[in-house]
């Protein structure tokens, strides 16, 4: 007879946490380096309960804020590649939904993240019970369905031993390179605390390590001759590269062959800055260089992306007639764009493109170009993060002031508004984890708590979040929880009074200012009051200190350097002034009637970039 550990569901779930585990270069980690939980009606009794039990070998974190502690949990995850992550638990009703934004983030951005809402009680025998939802046709739905849509797989767990099936489901999601992503496990607060005799191999050491497959041999013979017949290629690196560990094999194939490399916003950092390869991002907030490359070459090797509109400058800015071969390990990303597919592993499939292709090279005329353009654009992002010396600084002179004070093991964190597009561009780093972006999602209120998480991950880095003034006021409460934590992260606050990024896109559509710089809202009189973050984030326990001028703000960093605890350095800055060089179209769409003349030329313009997109379709 099978030996069996009589638990409740929740300390079952737990312990099987606990057994998980990851190798990371020949040493055995735990998979889950901990649980972010925030405790109420609904997980108190149950996980909350369980997780003490485990807390010497699980650890606990508490956090302010459900979406916020989330996204540390998503950035956790993307700066271990993948390979390691956390969980998340929050109490039944809006703490639970308050997750769902994150969830999403991680679906889109494909990150594994363990979501344990607790739910309503299975056996509805108190219902409606407090922050219940009630659908009035369906008793079986909970306000946690709203998971469903943003989680590659969801199970409600209405009986202890559904876990015996549920929980090989889940690890499968979360560990495979190609379905990746946020699992929900909703939690009944009632089966929560049911005891069952679960049979003892279900917490059995588990050692999970990454599946790589290997390309197919036709597809493989079909890309090494598109290849060969190129004379003007362009390869395009995403984010695959990175989680596959294939940085060498890129470099190697890239340096032995002379192709140019254009950085998606996820593929950042897979060249350091100063390859020569490596001509600098590429897309709607892409470099000169690369997008210039783009419009002329013949194909594109897009590696490990999913080939979204801001990389493809929504499918209107590489040439009509240039193939796309797409390598990449799921091939629901490798057959967009009318893409030959060539669907592998990164690393097993960049070194059988190098041995194939010997004894080819490029165009030598092509060549050349590329390095005349990646010098012409080094000068471009020098002048355009020099301290001006001007009254408001530009976000492009403080992305220069932040980049000259980070180390060479030292990361920088955003998401959303106009700054991720100055960083594309301007950011400079040679470590390939030192450019942390999340924008697939572009979640505002991402960025101070996913340094959270980046600082989790990697403790010896120093941690610079770049944030706007409105995703600060969005979620901030995460200050408390990494000075709580002993995470410090140094914070920049760029106040341009408003959402300045949307503000210049509404002009861009020929909209006048409206509802999103403070001067353009309704207001009482005297208008919107002005926000002191400095002393906000001491409110929060941090250090703080307003500056005036990129001089000062080079001052302020080596201060916040020095601290031991998390260091918010603020700003005033520019909302109008952005990077003009590089970029490319953007497909926002413009109404096609209307009284404003400045709108009538937006639609003009838009057609005209809609008809070269349609040559791409």
């Amino acid at each position: 007879m099978s030996h069996t550990l009589r638990l409740t569901m929740a300390q079952a779930l737990v312990k099987f946490m606990t057994a998980q585990k990851v190798e990371l270069d020949g040493e055995i980690l735990p998979l889950f380096e901990g649980v972010f939980a925030i405790f109420g009606h609904g997980n108190v009794a149950g996980v909350g309960e369980a997780l003490y039990q485990a807390r010497d070998v699980l650890p606990t974190y508490r956090a302010h804020n459900e979406q916020g502690m989330a996204h540390a949990a998503i950035a956790f995850a993307k700066t271990h590649n993948r390979r390691r992550m956390m969980a998340c638990t929050a109490s039944a009703g809006p703490g639970s939904t308050n997750m769902v934004t994150a969830a999403a983030v991680a679906h889109v951005n494909r990150l594994p993240v363990l979501f344990l809402p607790g739910d309503t009680f299975a056996t509805r025998q108190p219902d409606p019970v407090l922050q219940q939802v009630e659908v009035f046709s369906d008793h079986t739905i909970t306000s946690n369905d709203c998971f469903k849509p943003v989680s590659r797989f969801f199970d409600r767990i209405t009986r202890p031993e559904q876990l015996l099936t549920s929980l090989p489901q889940a690890m499968r999601v979360l560990t495979d390179p190609v379905e990746c992503g946020p699992v929900t496990l909703a939690l009944p607060q009632d089966v929560q605390t049911m005891a069952y005799d679960y049979p003892a191999h279900l917490f059995e050491e588990k050692v999970h390590r990454l599946r790589r497959q290997a390309p197919d041999e036709v597809e493989l013979a079909e890309a090494i001759e598109l290849i060969k017949a190129a004379k003007k290629p362009l390869v395009i690196a995403g984010g695959g590269v990175h989680y596959a560990g294939a940085l060498q094999e890129l470099d190697q194939l890239v340096s032995q062959y002379h192709l140019p490399v254009g950085e998606t916003q996820a593929g950042k950092g897979a060249l350091p800055w100063d390859h020569a390869q490596n001509m600098g991002s590429i897309g709607v907030t892409g470099a000169a260089s690369t997008n210039a490359l783009a419009a002329d070459c013949d194909l594109i090797l897009a590696v490990g992306t999913r080939l979204g509109d801001f990389a493809t400058g929504s499918r209107a800015m590489y040439h009509p007639d240039a193939r796309i071969l797409s390598i990449n390990v799921g091939s629901f990303d490798a057959y967009k764009h009318k893409a030959q597919p060539l669907v592998g592993d990164a690393r097993l499939t960049l070194p059988r493109l190098i041995a194939g292709l010997e004894g080819w090279q490029p165009e030598g005329s092509w060549v050349e170009k590329a390095a005349e353009l990646r010098a012409q654009w080094l000068h471009a992002q020098d002048v355009a993060t020099t301290d001006r010396g001007t009254e408001l600084p530009t976000d492009a002179e403080v992305v220069g002031a932040v980049n000259r004070a980070a180390g060479e093991q030292d990361i920088v964190v955003c998401a959303a508004g106009g700054l991720p597009g100055e960083l594309q561009k301007l950011w400079r780093t040679r470590y390939h984890k030192g450019y942390h972006m999340e924008y697939g999602y572009s979640c505002m209120g991402y960025e101070i708590a996913g340094g959270l998480g980046v600082k989790m991950a990697k403790p010896d880095s120093e941690v610079f979040v770049m944030v706007g003034d409105g995703s600060y006021l969005m979620l901030n409460s995460e200050i408390a929880t990494s000075v709580m934590l002993g995470r410090k992260m140094i914070v920049v606050v760029l106040d341009n009074r408003g959402y300045g990024c949307i503000h210049r896109l509404q002009q861009f559509c020929g909209g006048p200012g409206f509802n999103n710089m403070l001067d353009d809202c309704l207001t009482v009189a005297g208008g919107a009051p002005k926000t002191d973050f400095a002393a906000h984030a001491i409110a929060l326990g941090a250090k703080g200190e307003k500056v005036g001028n990129i001089k000062e703000l080079e001052a302020a960093l080596a201060r916040a350097k020095a601290s031991d605890i998390t260091y918010v350095v603020t700003l005033d800055t520019d909302a109008l002034v952005v990077t003009e060089e590089g970029g490319s179209w953007w497909d926002v769409a413009v109404p096609e009637v209307s009284p404003r003349s400045q709108v009538q030329e937006a639609r003009a313009r838009y057609e005209a970039y809609k008809a070269r997109q349609q040559q791409n379709l």
